[in-house]
């Protein structure tokens, strides 16, 4: 076995660090909350989110349209509302916990009513898309 010089091992380092950060600088651009809104807003009014019997009344649902995972939270019986489940902090999937829906990366919570942040170190709300009730079902909003 070779004995490495500090020099040598710092170059290696460095190398290392060099290559990650030239990789990484050619990965796919991370969605945002809002292009996640954006695109299934565009799917247009009338599209079918989830059937209201789905989310209990003070619960929350994940729900997927299109491939785009978002979140379906109903307060009240006759009031639901749509997040991206994006967190607009770092990217992470939020899901729900308890009365509030929850970062586990880094602990932000967000308000199953608007999206607002409770706390964590999250700077904007979830991205909301406008949803209605139309019978039985959740659809989204005109």
């Amino acid at each position: 076995m070779t004995d490495l010089s500090r020099r040598q091992v710092l170059g290696v380092a460095g190398a290392t660090v060099a290559g990650t950060c030239l990789l990484s600088a050619c990965a796919a651009p991370r969605a945002t909350p809002q292009d996640d809104a954006s695109a299934v807003a565009a799917r247009g009014a009338g599209t079918r989110v989830a059937g209201l019997a789905d989310v209990a009344v003070g619960g929350a649902l994940a729900v997927d349209v299109d491939g785009h995972a978002l979140l379906l939270t109903r307060p009240a019986e006759r009031e639901v509302h749509l997040f991206s489940s994006i967190c607009p902090h770092a990217g992470c999937k939020v899901a729900p916990a308890g009365d509030e829906l929850d970062c586990p990366c880094h602990g932000s919570r967000f308000a199953p009513t608007d999206g607002a942040v409770l706390g964590g170190p999250a700077g904007a709300p979830l991205a909301q898309i406008p949803v209605e009730i139309q019978g039985s079902d959740v659809v989204l909003a005109g």
